[in-house]
């Protein structure tokens, strides 16, 4: 059995679902990567997609689709994607075991790549 990817909670499907149905009939959802950049290293990125890639992983919650790139996918293992709005912001998070630190205004995140040794002794603990 594969491992999973990315999660999406039920406030970040409903978000992609809102900006797909904002987007025109051509949006089909949206593709999280990440990019070397900002002061801790790396940037999560989110574009919108209009024509899926064949090489991208697809996680799909409530209707919403989100494809991840395939460099980002090491980095993204076991992490939750969220969306969440507070008195000074609105956006997606990422909850990512995989984060090592983060800059003071939280644009920017260090990433390792993900354990699959690691992740492979912890499923076979749970009894999966």
């Amino acid at each position: 059995m594969a491992f999973a990817i990315m999660t999406l909670t039920e406030a970040a499907a409903a978000r992609v679902n809102a900006i797909i149905a904002n987007s025109g009939p051509e949006a089909k959802g949206i593709r999280v990567g990440i990019k070397k950049g900002g002061c801790a290293g790396m940037e999560y990125t989110i574009d919108l997609v209009t024509e899926p890639n064949a090489k991208d992983d697809l996680i799909t919650r409530d209707g919403a689709s989100v494809w991840v790139e395939p460099s980002a996918v090491l980095y993204l293992l076991g992490t939750q994607m969220d969306f969440e709005t507070t008195t000074l912001r609105s956006g997606f998070t990422f909850t990512n075991p995989n984060q090592t630190s983060a800059c003071g205004c939280g644009e920017s995140v260090e990433l390792k790549q993900a354990d699959l040794a690691a992740l492979a002794a912890q499923r076979e603990m749970q009894g999966a």
